[in-house]
């Protein structure tokens, strides 16, 4: 049987490809430099193909067909792309490729002169992101149609000499320029911010909070309870003044914890749980790990110790609970607690276990029991997947994995979450 047309320009592809790094070998200088622009030419042609693929699947509807809500996540499963990598390439899908009206009429790329010289390769992904976000922008809006797309002819020209940074620069001074007339006068106040930004560190305990309140009532709130709680202990206290006032943040949230009507986090009042490894217990306990802020040094783990309100978990080597205190005895919450423990969170993505639900891998009503070797832990996306798709989960060695569809992987190979502290 003959070799369908895509499967034969995949082969021709290949082995263009495979020329061309032999032919390297005895390259001289200034064959090699040339070499750079070609790649960097075909990497754009590949791109443009690669958005023009995403435009057709999006206009099909293949991704909604096969159980996801989101482009992006589907792109993520397929290639391993991080998130925002996925959403680079649907919007330059969305700005640079012909679209369909809901009466089936063809209608051109929004971003027409873009279109163009992302087509022939002058430009790249990161110039297209560009010129499709300054032209969003308030002035672009104000702009009239014809002057708007003149501004889009002359961002696609100078997409070609500008790196990213620059046409970024340059545009929005042209934008700002063309509309003369500038915003309409508001004399209304400007909207109150009131936002509080929580992170995590990657890879080591902690993390960082920044926040801003225009609100008073609600910043004098805020201040009026730390202040009270970072007053100096003694006259030579040590401590800098952001230093109690951190303090005294977490005091304020370890009393609201243990004493304050707390909302239910992911099916449960939110609680500490102190993960404790059984080597580590055998050793007299010199570390231990957080849900949230990583681990934890022995003088704050044994300071945590005196809490009634901590729930230690006890894993083994491999991470897989082998004792699970609790607060109460209803079983549910001892069990979320061993699976949160075991999991850190959803198994597919890795969100936090507030934003999570208990997914019965062998479904209830067929018999499957409500035990740990049944149960995983997954956010609401990666379990919607387990219902309406062909993803699989399983409990392997004691720790969940993810099997995808046949169609992001043909040899269906287990995905598992990196789990940090079993790195070592």
């Amino acid at each position: 049987m003959s070799d369908s047309p895509l499967t034969t320009a995949h082969r021709l592809l290949v082995e263009a490809i495979d020329a061309l790094s032999a032919a390297t070998d005895a390259a001289t200088d200034d064959e090699l430099l040339s070499v750079l622009t070609l790649c960097e030419g075909t990497s754009r042609r590949l791109d443009r193909l690669t958005v023009a693929t995403v435009a057709t699947l999006e206009r099909r509807g293949t991704f909604a067909e096969r159980g996801y809500t989101s482009t992006p996540a589907a792109l993520g499963d397929l290639l391993g792309w991080e998130r925002f990598e996925a959403r680079q390439r649907v919007v330059a899908a969305e700005q640079v490729c012909p679209q369909v009206g809901l009466d089936g009429t063809a209608l051109p790329a929004r971003l027409a002169a873009t279109a163009e010289v992302f087509a022939a390769g002058a430009t790249g992904l990161r110039h297209v992101a560009v010129i499709a976000r300054v032209l969003a922008s308030p002035a672009a809006e104000r702009l009239s149609p014809q002057v708007w797309a003149g501004a889009e002819a002359q961002l696609a020209d100078k997409a070609a000499v500008y790196t990213p940074s620059e046409l970024q620069a340059w545009g929005t001074a042209l934008v700002e320029a063309l509309d003369e007339d500038g915003p309409e006068p508001d004399d209304r106040p400007p909207a109150p911010v009131n936002e509080l930004h929580l992170v995590r560190h990657r890879g080591k305990a902690g993390g960082a909070l920044k926040g801003r309140f225009d609100d008073a009532a609600m910043f004098d709130a805020i201040a009026t309870v730390v202040d009270a709680h970072a007053r100096p202990a003694t006259g030579d206290e040590q401590r800098s003044t952001a230093q109690r006032q951190a303090e005294a943040l977490a005091d304020v949230c370890g009393y609201v914890l243990d004493h304050g009507d707390v909302p239910e986090c992911g099916g449960r009042r939110p609680h500490l749980n102190v993960l404790v490894r059984l080597e580590d217990l055998e050793n007299r306990a010199r570390a231990a790990c957080l849900d949230f802020g990583g681990t934890l040094s022995p003088e704050s783990l044994r300071m945590l110790a005196c809490d009634a309100r901590v729930v230690p978990v006890v894993l083994n080597g491999k991470g897989q609970p082998l004792d699970v205190g609790r607060v109460t005895r209803t079983i549910p919450d001892g069990l979320r607690r061993a699976i949160a423990a075991r999991d850190r969170g959803c198994a597919g993505c890795g969100r936090p276990p507030s934003w999570c639900e208990v997914h019965h891998i062998k479904a209830w009503q067929d018999g499957g029991d409500t035990a740990l070797h049944n149960c995983v832990m997954l956010c609401r996306a990666c379990h919607r997947l387990q219902h309406h798709s062909e993803w699989e989960v399983r409990i392997r060695d004691g720790l969940p994995e993810l099997i995808p569809p046949a169609w992001i992987d043909p040899l269906r190979r287990p995905r598992r979450k990196p789990l940090l502290h079993l790195a070592a």
